[in-house]
């Protein structure tokens, strides 16, 4: 099949959150101000993001659901 359906086997998409190995980021774009929340992989440096920010309510979901306390800005 060229344009095939994908496989969706997989539907639990979240990204495991480990604080040992990885850090809570908020990316944001300076020239734009676009937020996006992800996780940071500390030792290979690899950002899997998992939402994008548009105000702060959406900022505190982010925290809740991963059980995070911090969130890093990086630009």
């Amino acid at each position: 099949m060229l344009f095939g359906r994908k496989n969706r086997a997989n539907t639990s998409n979240q990204p495991g959150y480990n604080p040992e190995t990885h850090r809570s980021i908020l990316r944001c774009s300076i020239c734009t101000g676009e937020q996006v929340a992800g996780f940071k992989d500390i030792r290979t440096g690899k950002f899997q993001e998992v939402m994008l920010i548009k105000n702060n309510q959406e900022l505190r979901e982010f925290m809740e659901t991963y059980g995070v306390s911090e969130v890093t800005k990086e630009y």
